[in-house]
C-alpha cells in the first residue's frame, strides 16, 4: 500500500521530531513550553497548507486551531493536546530513549507521539495526492490535563458540523481503540462545625471532620460497580491542631458512569446526603461540575468503528474497540452527537509515570490506520 510505503521512509524523521518534542517541558501551566510546541506545530502545519489561528490564554499555553480545505465534502476534526503532567526539568532528566521496542520519555504516550501521528497521516495523504475532504481541522489545546479549563467552548465550536472526530490519544496497551468512555463529575463538599478545646470542653464543639466522614461513607456506599458507577473520595482536609475540635473540613468526590442519567442520579443522591437535616449541627455546602460527559458507543460510533476495523484489515492487522472509565475530550463530540473514535495514536501506556512509553513498531501501522480511516470517511461521505 502506497501510504505504508511512504510512512516507512519517514520513520527516522518521525523519531527525530519525537525526540525534539519530548525534550520540551510542556506542563499545563508552563506557558513557554506549551507555546514552543505550538510554534513547532504552526510551522509544520503551515508548510502543509493549513491556516493557523492561535488563542492565547492567561495561565496556560495557546490553544491552536489549524484548517485545511480540500475538494470533497467531509468535515473531519483531529483532536489533541500540547500539555503534559510533568514539571519543568523532567525532560532534561528523562530524555527520549529506546528500550527494546519501547520509546520512553515524558509525554511520549500522552500525547506528543499522537500529535506526530496526526501530522504524518496528513503528509501521507498528500504524498498519494489525496485531498477528497471538505475540511481537515486539527485542534491542539493546552489544558487537557487539568480540571479548570478554557478550551472546552473552543472544542465544542470546532466539533459543530463535523462528520467525524478522531482523537490522537494513544491506543490501549493491547492495541484497542476507544469507542466508549464514562462521564465524570467532580463534587466539592465543605463542612462547617464549631471549634472547642478538645480536652477541656469538647462537648461544646461540633467536629466538622467527623461529620463529613460519616456522610462521605454514605456517599461511597452508593457506588454500583456492576453498572459502572464508581464513587471515589479523592481528597479530604480539615482541622488545625490535635487539641482543637475542628470547625471546618472539605473533601472532593469523583463520580463516574457510562450514562448521563445514572451520573445525574448519583449527584442528586449524594447531594441529598449532605442537605438532609443534621442532628450533629454540622452545615454543608456542595458544588459539582461536569468534568467530562459520557461517550456512549452509539450507532454512529459503531459505524465509524467498523470503518477503522476495515482500514486495519486492509493494512494487515486486527483492531477492536473497547470502553474505558477515563474521560477525554472525545466525549464532547459524543455529547454533540458527532461520531467519534479515540485512541488513534500509536500503541502505548503507563501515562503520567516514569515508564511512559509508545511502541516503536506501532508508529507506521497506526499512522497508516489514521490516514486510511480519513480516506474511508471521505469516501462514505461522498457516496
Amino acid at each position: 500500500m502506497a501510504i505504508l510505503d511512504y510512512l516507512r521512509t519517514q520513520l527516522n524523521l518521525y523519531l527525530a521530531e519525537l525526540e525534539f518534542l519530548v525534550a520540551i517541558d510542556s506542563g499545563t501551566y508552563d506557558r513557554d513550553g506549551c507555546n514552543r510546541i505550538n510554534d513547532w506545530l504552526e510551522r509544520r502545519l503551515s508548510a502543509l497548507g493549513f491556516s493557523i489561528k492561535r488563542f492565547p490564554q492567561a495561565d496556560t499555553g495557546d490553544h491552536l486551531l489549524a484548517r485545511l480545505g480540500g475538494r470533497g465534502s467531509a468535515k473531519i476534526l483531529l483532536l489533541g493536546h500540547s500539555d503534559t503532567v510533568y514539571p519543568r526539568g523532567t525532560a532534561a532528566r528523562r530524555p527520549l530513549k529506546l528500550a527494546g521496542d519501547r520509546l520512553l520519555g515524558p509525554g511520549t504516550c500522552d500525547m506528543k507521539a499522537g500529535l506526530l501521528v496526526g501530522i504524518y497521516a496528513i503528509e501521507a495523504l498528500n504524498a498519494i495526492g489525496f485531498d477528497d475532504f471538505g475540511t481537515l481541522t486539527l485542534l491542539c489545546v493546552a489544558d487537557e490535563e487539568v480540571d479548570e479549563r478554557t478550551s472546552v467552548p473552543l472544542i465544542q465550536q470546532a466539533i459543530a458540523g463535523c462528520d467525524a472526530v478522531l482523537t490522537l490519544e494513544a491506543a490501549r496497551e493491547n492495541g484497542d481503540i476507544v469507542t466508549a468512555r464514562k462521564g465524570n463529575v467532580v463534587m466539592r463538599v465543605e463542612a462547617q462545625g464549631r471549634s472547642a478545646h478538645a480536652g477541656v470542653e469538647p462537648e461544646k464543639g461540633r467536629n466538622a471532620i467527623s461529620g463529613l466522614l460519616r456522610r462521605l461513607l454514605q456517599a461511597e456506599a452508593l457506588a454500583h460497580p456492576a453498572s459502572g458507577l464508581t464513587i471515589n473520595i479523592g481528597t479530604i482536609s480539615g482541622g488545625t491542631m490535635p487539641n482543637v475540635v475542628p470547625d471546618h473540613a472539605s473533601a472532593s468526590i469523583d463520580i463516574r458512569a457510562f450514562e448521563q442519567g445514572e451520573l445525574d442520579r448519583a449527584v442528586t443522591d449524594i447531594e441529598g446526603i449532605f442537605v438532609r437535616p443534621a442532628i450533629d449541627d454540622i452545615r454543608f455546602t456542595v458544588q459539582h461540575r461536569l468534568a467530562s460527559p459520557p461517550m456512549p458507543r452509539s450507532e454512529a460510533v459503531a459505524r465509524l468503528e467498523a470503518l477503522a476495523i476495515r482500514a486495519a484489515a486492509d493494512l494487515g492487522f486486527d483492531l477492536r474497540g473497547v470502553s474505558t472509565g477515563g474521560g477525554a475530550d472525545s466525549a464532547f463530540a459524543a455529547q454533540a452527537g458527532v461520531p467519534v473514535l479515540d485512541g488513534l495514536g500509536p500503541i502505548g501506556g503507563l501515562d503520567h509515570g516514569p515508564d511512559e512509553y509508545i511502541l516503536k513498531s506501532s508508529i507506521v501501522p497506526r499512522t497508516a490506520l489514521l490516514a486510511e480511516l480519513i480516506r474511508l470517511i471521505c469516501g462514505e461521505r461522498a457516496a
